[in-house]
């Protein structure tokens, strides 16, 4: 057990200098609160996932999905996916998450059924539809419930083991369809993308029923009977110490201390352009793959396709953790931001070798593990607000909703595969932007505290406790690090003495 606790210091997943009481409550909100979202998020993907390889494993023939046909129907579930999620988010705040999220993970998981009896195309719309409307809770709600109980020197290793499941549930979905296409196509008389999607029910209804015993709610609403009354206390106190609010309620005033932010509307943009440009590492890549059919099977297709998940899993894991060592988000992003604008070039020109293009589709899935900094990063700014911090991760999510129902159509649409040129156009032109906007967050809470507007400093003020230490938790977004300000602060106390 020494050997355990001693690794955890070495990741600093568990501070050296957390006492031992912190860190069993620590220790139980990981188990209780991250594993639930994380298996939650796992089945929520899986589900997803599933039509990508689905579609390359006899789906397309059986139900005539020619064309541009599989843009529409992703875009279907979207479209259910955009409607439902700031609303959700808000009655998040105020019903029981151990009973609010379960329910619409049983609900996805029938529908997700549903999906291995269609016979028709008019059918699979309405599926993607619903399965879209009953996912809408899982990402923005578990986001909420993961961010609403760590701590900034917590909040980057907690989301990098939550945004490394996405990733996982489509890798998986990779080796299920590879699995079910060799050894159960024709079993019960059904082809084997048809046995993908019950496989992915019998596995989600049963994840939603731990939600139910073991998800608590968010610090301040939670009677989960896994903490004693002194851990909910003991979660609540420490956030308070570390800038993050108290619940404020639902009320008129919401909205205007959501729209009348600026931190909105800086997130939903960089936000977007970060998670929409390593675009190609998904679909684009498995086509093209799939273009080269005397190369590739359709079981090594569907295995080589999760090379890039696997690239992401990594890089999400190494970003987290260093952009908690750093205590700052942006260094991690820019390196992302980099990265994606050389791969999304490499691609744009086309004409180079397979190893090259090979290079470029995994580097966008390597790209895609600093992008899942964006929510740990907004919830930070939004610190002082919890039911605005909520709202806010759910209106930027809906932003890259409404973009994938749109932009995989304009600049991505099936018929144009493998080649894409105006998708790589689009993708470069974006990856330019983002790298060119990433500091303004930064440049504009600069500006904000020049004119004395410190939210993180009012939320520990407006509770009694002295700032002490908050500084150097900051460093990095402060315009002085500790040590100049240090440095400056006894220069003026010698030349005071010496003008005394």
């Amino acid at each position: 057990m020494r050997i355990v606790d001693r690794f955890t210091e070495i990741i600093d997943w568990y501070p050296k200098a957390m006492s031992k009481e912190e860190r069993h409550l620590v220790y139980k909100i990981d188990w209780l609160v991250l594993s639930f979202s994380c298996i939650s998020y796992f089945t929520k993907n899986l589900d997803v996932s599933a039509l990508s390889n689905a579609y390359v494993s006899g789906m397309k023939e059986d139900l005539n999905l020619y064309g541009n046909r599989l843009n529409y129907a992703t875009s279907m579930y979207f479209v259910g996916y955009a409607i439902f999620q700031i609303p959700s988010n808000i009655v998040l705040t105020r019903l029981p998450a151990e009973y609010y999220l379960p329910a619409f993970e049983v609900m996805w998981g029938l529908f997700t059924l549903g999906t291995a009896f269609i016979t028709s195309y008019n059918q699979l719309l309405v599926m993607r539809f619903f399965v879209g409307f009953t996912a809408t809770a899982c990402w923005v709600g578990n986001a909420h419930i993961v961010n609403s109980w760590y701590t900034r020197q917590e909040l980057g290793k907690r989301n990098a083991i939550y945004g490394c499941v996405s990733p996982v549930g489509a890798m998986f979905a990779g080796y299920l369809q590879s699995a079910a296409y060799t050894n159960l196509s024709g079993n019960g008389g059904l082809a084997g993308w048809r046995w993908l999607f019950i496989i992915c029910t019998i596995i989600t209804i049963p994840c939603a029923l731990i939600g139910v015993f073991f998800c608590p709610n968010v610090p301040d609403r939670n009677r989960s009977r896994w903490f004693t009354e002194r851990e909910k206390q003991m979660a609540v106190d420490r956030l308070l110490k570390d800038g993050f609010a108290k619940t404020r309620g639902v009320d008129r005033s919401l909205f205007k201390r959501i729209l009348g932010n600026w931190r909105i509307y800086v997130f939903f943009v960089v936000g977007n352009l970060f998670w929409m440009t390593p675009y190609p590492s998904g679909l684009p890549y498995t086509l093209w793959l799939a273009s080269m059919p005397s190369k590739y099977s359709v079981p090594m297709i569907n295995n080589l396709s999760t090379i890039a998940n696997a690239g992401t899993i990594v890089s999400t894991m190494v970003c987290g953790f260093y952009s908690d060592w750093r205590q700052n988000r942006w260094e991690t992003m820019l390196y992302g931001g980099i990265l994606i604008l050389v791969c999304n070039i490499v691609l744009l020109v086309w004409n180079v070798s397979d190893g090259a293009k090979f290079f470029a589709f995994i580097g966008l899935g390597v790209a895609n593990g600093p992008t899942n900094l964006i929510v740990p990063w907004l919830a930070e700014y939004m610190s002082h607000d919890l039911e605005a911090r909520s709202a806010s991760i759910a209106i930027v999510n809906v932003g890259w909703v409404v973009i994938n129902c749109v932009v995989p159509l304009v600049a991505w649409p099936t018929a144009s595969a493998p080649r894409y040129l105006g998708g790589y156009i689009w993708s470069t032109i974006m990856s330019v932007i983002e790298i060119i906007l990433l500091p303004l967050p930064m440049i504009l809470e600069r500006q904000e505290r020049k004119r004395g507007i410190d939210y993180t400093r009012a939320v520990l003020e407006e509770n009694g406790i002295v700032a002490a230490g908050f500084e150097e938790k900051t460093k990095g977004v402060d315009d002085q690090s500790l040590e100049e300000r240090d440095a400056k602060d006894e220069k003026e106390v010698e030349v005071n003495a010496i003008a005394v």
